[in-house]
């Protein structure tokens, strides 16, 4: 899959059993995205990776138990503990209007309804009620809430969000 966007959709936390499950930590909003035969791509903190099929993902607790197509013991599930797994984005469902993968927007640079740069988005904090964008430039974090209220426009060709920061949060 050279040459491909890829993104990182989660982790490979510990072998699950003995025939080759592997405990899961999704970064996925939904277990729906490892359907059964997706190839992911399994990259190890050393950097060698492998290309896999999804051959099933169970919820568990707070995580999942996934199953991959060729790995059949427990020895083997041990030797991808710590990989992280990868997708091609283009295997991704399109999204609403408005709605945009989290991939997508970290990086963005934010800027102010007034044309001032904010920083960029360097992360997103999920909370109950709607997620917060961590924005940080200048020597500072800014923490936003993710509401339409908020964030005015994303322009992903660009690479910028423009927002209008709530009072308080608004500080030159």
């Amino acid at each position: 899959m050279p040459g491909e966007r890829i993104i990182l959709i989660g982790r490979l936390a510990g072998a699950h059993g003995m025939r080759g499950g592997l405990k899961l930590i999704s970064y996925a909003e939904s277990l729906d995205v490892f359907a059964a035969g997706l190839p992911v791509r399994a990259r190890s903190v050393d950097g060698a990776e492998a290309v896999y099929e999804v051959g099933e993902v169970r919820p568990q607790g707070r995580g999942a138990v996934l199953f991959l197509a060729g790995i059949t013991h427990r020895s083997q599930a041990e030797a991808l503990v710590g990989c992280d797994l990868f997708i091609e984005k283009a295997t991704l469902p399109a999204l609403p209007e408005g709605t945009y993968y989290w991939a997508d927007l970290v990086g963005l640079e934010v800027v102010s309804v007034d044309g001032r740069s904010l920083g960029w988005l360097e992360s997103i904090l999920e909370t109950g009620s709607n997620d917060v964008y961590v924005v940080k430039g200048a020597g500072k974090e800014i923490l936003i809430p993710a509401l339409k209220s908020v964030v005015k426009a994303v322009d992903l060709a660009a690479r910028r969000m423009r927002v209008d920061l709530p009072e308080g949060l608004d500080q030159e």
